[in-house]
């Protein structure tokens, strides 16, 4: 006999949908933070939900360290670190351009809970730290998307200020995208060629990015010159 059969002798009043219900009950329980697990991976396995999720719609060509997030073996977020602007390490004095990395890429499910950043990060901080290759991270915040940076506030990042205002694209329809997510949806970022091609497009000016910078050795806070970054070039944000 059936655990179903048994359930509805047991219960006869109960109809068939509610005792379905009843024997197979859905998860109830959140996905906690303790859930979450960081661990590194190759590019492979996370390139194709970056390329479906984060805004940029496009994994980095040349990453220096991949994390991916799970509950369980569930892959719930994943995150990208590159060499990021070419003179980027001049924030630092006396650094040399393997001293410095840029979180380029940072994507969580959205149900996850709403700590989940915070904790994501700190563990890649830490484990950054451990190989002792690196002084330090940067980050950067796009305001083009409506991205201010809130949670490396948060984590006792270090403000750098804004970069140099971005060329981005209007469709439109007055949501202005990235040339590069213009690039992996029509095969171009050419206004010029875009146009031809019947594509209603104009370019905009849109404030620079927050940049962020973490130090992962303390002991070289001293060098971090602010100064510097005003001459640095646009990064990825994550």
């Amino acid at each position: 006999m059936s655990y179903a059969r048994v359930v509805q002798e047991q219960d006869s009043t109960v109809p068939p949908v509610k005792m379905a219900v009843r024997v197979r009950p859905p998860r109830s329980n959140p996905i906690g933070l303790k859930a979450l697990v960081v661990r590194r991976v190759v590019a492979a396995e996370i390139r194709s939900v970056i390329i479906k999720h984060h805004y940029l719609h496009a994994m980095p060509t040349a990453c220096w360290r991949c994390f991916g997030v799970f509950v369980a073996d569930e892959l719930v977020g994943a995150a990208v670190f590159t060499a990021g602007p070419r003179l980027g390490y001049r924030v630092l004095v006396g650094a040399k351009p393997q001293q410095v990395l840029v979180l380029a890429r940072l994507w969580l499910r959205d149900d996850l809970p709403k700590n989940a950043e915070s904790r994501v990060i700190g563990v890649l901080l830490r484990e950054l730290r451990r190989e002792r290759r690196w002084k330090l991270v940067l980050s950067y915040a796009d305001p083009a998307v409506g991205h201010a940076g809130t949670i490396y506030k948060a984590s006792g990042w270090i403000y750098l200020g804004r970069g140099q205002p971005g060329r981005y694209f209007d469709l439109g329809d007055g949501q202005p995208i990235h040339p590069r997510t213009a690039h992996n949806r029509f095969g171009a970022n050419n206004i010029g060629h875009l146009r031809r091609t019947g594509i209603d497009v104009k370019q905009v000016l849109l404030p620079g990015k927050h940049r962020f910078a973490y130090l992962l050795d303390p002991a070289w806070r001293w060098r971090l010159l602010r100064p510097a970054i005003a001459n640095l070039g646009g990064a990825e944000a994550s």
